[in-house]
């Protein structure tokens, strides 16, 4: 049983995309002749035969969507690195056979809205041109589909009576993967300085065990036993999400099966589309920067968003942008730029919270949204250039986003957000000589909403990570965490509603070693909505515990550095902007925050006119006299953005 690809050729003697394949922007239509572009809908893709009741309708839906979760479960779960068992920096999902997401997993965002990129990545590169049943695919390569080089998918080939029907597939953020430097990688020349890189490589064909490949995955990694063991770990979810979507068939038979994932892809478009009809026809423009590419300090780098809505269709144009850098700080267009749209249209117009009825998460979401990235910008590098740090670059994009349509959604956006990743790589070397490596991922925080504050110390927009308890970092790594809680050095963005505060976390290392951080938003201040304040940027201090006066303030983004024993790596997130007017915000609420630590009483007179006493008291008339005057002093009219 075999599936040839879809490519019409394929150079396997080469790493490199051919030109003609690398796309500068994705349309809604489908091209036979790009595999790297998104399988759009087409028009016949439902059986006109088969009808499906609404009953069986919302069982199937939701019998995928519980098959997707439980292969989330079983590779967080049976994964034995802590990024993965315990951040859960993983997705997984079902997929038909033109690669079409029918179902995800409740996992990051960036993860789940790759793999199909990954898919078409297999289908241009797979070892010897077929699928076939027993395969397990492994594919890492940013050029082709995927979401950066340590994210490695595995995907098997779903077969049902001799026809390749779909695919399970997952992706998962592995520790090391044999790059220039442990753990994340910065600064480097090129994508081939990122480690190991996977193009449609069998681990298993037609059911046996490809041993040399898993031979090499031994002997190229820091970690590799963590590696291997993770990998198999993904194996087992693929596997669990093939016999699940085969149950399915066997049940309600392939061709309710087929019209029934059809349906509900189409279900989701059309209320995509229902949202974004809500919004006035317009190109809407925002733009910020990124602090430096972690070798040019100094060197900012633009970003430009241009949201045109045309009736029930949108175009994010990154036109403008910065141009491809020479580091790893460059973002794949099919696996990360794209997604990273995506992912800001579902969570503004399609929020479950919001909505009345549930509303799959599948391809139909995707379709009404084009992208378009010049060929040779920060957004779609040209090969060979390194792609491995890219998330902050995406979740800057969304937050650009969100700032283009706040005029004309006003109660959707948020204020300014971290929209930033602190992705911060340990490693050192144990007595046996064996690296030992931990990769952390630090919280960030939320902007204020128009009815409610900024979430504090979370993950936001496409980062969606848990954070490890520090038991088990204290357990398995020469590591000892001196300090975890929110910031009191600077105050988040004050209005109607306040921005969320940043964490500050302290880790102390005990043995000598080298670190790598991925980070940004050290000059670029979260932005305040409808006369909210601005929020506060984030920044790294390094000093020796056993050294007073050590204390160093560090880049952003730095890159192999190596440190002493008690080096003490101290990371603050950055904080929220506000929405509205602070002198709206109730003054019973100010007080709130000032007994809560949120803020000072300072802060409270100066940015709400709020009056708290010594004694912690409300002065209520103090409160009256001094917001009339600060009110006043305005003319009345409150800061717009």
């Amino acid at each position: 049983m075999a599936r040839k690809t879809t490519a019409k050729s394929r150079k396997s003697s080469s790493t490199r995309r051919p030109a003609a394949k690398r796309s500068t922007k994705t349309t809604a239509k489908r091209s036979a002749k790009t595999a790297a572009k998104r399988p759009a809908k087409k028009s016949t893709s439902r059986s006109k035969k088969t009808k499906v009741d609404p009953i069986t309708l919302q069982v199937i839906g939701g019998a995928l969507h519980t098959a997707a979760r439980e292969m989330g479960h079983v590779l967080y779960r049976m994964s034995f690195s802590s990024i993965i068992r315990e951040s859960e920096d993983l997705g997984a999902g079902l997929f038909d056979a033109d690669f079409q997401t029918l179902s995800e997993s409740d996992s990051t965002p960036l993860h789940i809205g790759s793999i199909p990129g990954y898919l078409r990545g297999m289908a241009e590169t797979l070892e010897n041109g077929e699928w076939h049943e027993g395969d397990v695919v492994i594919h890492n390569h940013p050029y082709y589909g995927a979401s950066h080089s340590p994210d490695i998918a595995i995907a098997i080939p779903i077969f049902y009576e001799g026809k390749l029907v779909g695919f399970s597939a997952n992706t998962a953020h592995h520790v090391d993967i044999g790059a220039a430097t442990p753990g994340l990688i910065i600064d480097i020349p090129d994508v081939f300085a990122e480690g190991m890189l996977f193009a449609g490589l069998k681990l298993y064909k037609k059911g046996v065990r490809n041993e040399t490949l898993w031979q090499f995955l031994q002997y190229n990694s820091r970690t590799s036993k963590m590696l291997m063991d993770d990998i198999e770990a993904q194996v087992a979810s693929a596997r669990l999400g093939v016999e699940r979507y085969k149950d399915l068939i066997r049940q309600y038979g392939y061709d309710t099966f087929k019209a029934s994932c059809d349906e509900l892809m189409d279900y989701t478009e059309r209320m995509m589309r229902q949202e974004i009809r809500k919004i006035p026809n317009g190109t809407y423009r925002a733009e910020g920067w990124m602090d430096d590419d972690g070798r040019n300090r100094g060197k900012k780098l633009p970003i430009k968003v241009a949201v045109t809505v045309k009736g029930d269709n949108v175009t994010v144009d990154l036109t403008g942008s910065s141009d491809q850098v020479p580091t790893g700080f460059n973002v794949p267009f099919d696996g990360s730029t794209k997604v990273a749209v995506y992912c800001a249209f579902r969570s503004l117009l399609l929020d479950q919270a919001e909505q009345e009825v549930y509303i799959p998460s599948n391809e139909g979401s995707f379709r009404p949204i084009e992208v378009i990235a010049p060929l040779g910008s920060i957004f779609n590098p040209k090969f060979p250039a390194a792609a491995e740090a890219r998330f902050t670059q995406c979740n800057r994009v969304i937050d650009c986003i969100l700032r283009a349509l706040g005029p004309v959604i006003p109660t959707k956006i948020t204020a300014g957000n971290s929209a930033s990743l602190s992705f911060i790589s340990y490693a050192g070397l144990k007595p046996s000589g064996d690296y030992w490596v931990f990769l952390e991922v630090n919280e960030g925080s939320y902007g204020a909403r128009a009815t409610k504050d900024g979430p504090d110390s979370i993950d936001n927009l496409m980062c969606n990570t848990r954070n490890n308890p520090l038991e088990d970092l204290g357990m398995h790594l020469p590591m000892v965490c001196e300090r975890y809680e929110l910031r009191d050095d600077v105050m988040p963005g004050a209005g109607r509603m306040r921005g969320g505060i940043g964490v500050v976390k302290s880790q102390r290392v005990l043995t000598e070693g080298v670190i790598t951080h991925e980070n940004d938003r050290h000059t670029d201040v979260p932005w305040g909505a409808f006369g909210g304040h601005e929020g506060a940027v984030g920044k790294v201090l390094r000093y020796n515990a056993r050294k007073p006066g050590s204390e160093t303030e560090m880049h952003a983004k730095f890159s192999g550095v190596g440190i002493e024993a008690d080096d003490v790596i101290e990371f603050y997130g950055p904080c929220g902007g506000g929405y509205g007017d602070p002198l709206e915000r109730p003054a019973a609420q100010v007080l709130d925050d000032v007994l809560d630590d949120f803020c000072t009483i300072k802060h409270a007179r100066d940015a709400y006119g709020v009056v708290v006493t010594k004694g912690l008291k409300l002065d209520e008339k103090a409160t009256k006299a001094l917001r009339a005057k600060m009110g006043k002093k305005s003319n009345g009219k409150t800061k717009k953005r």
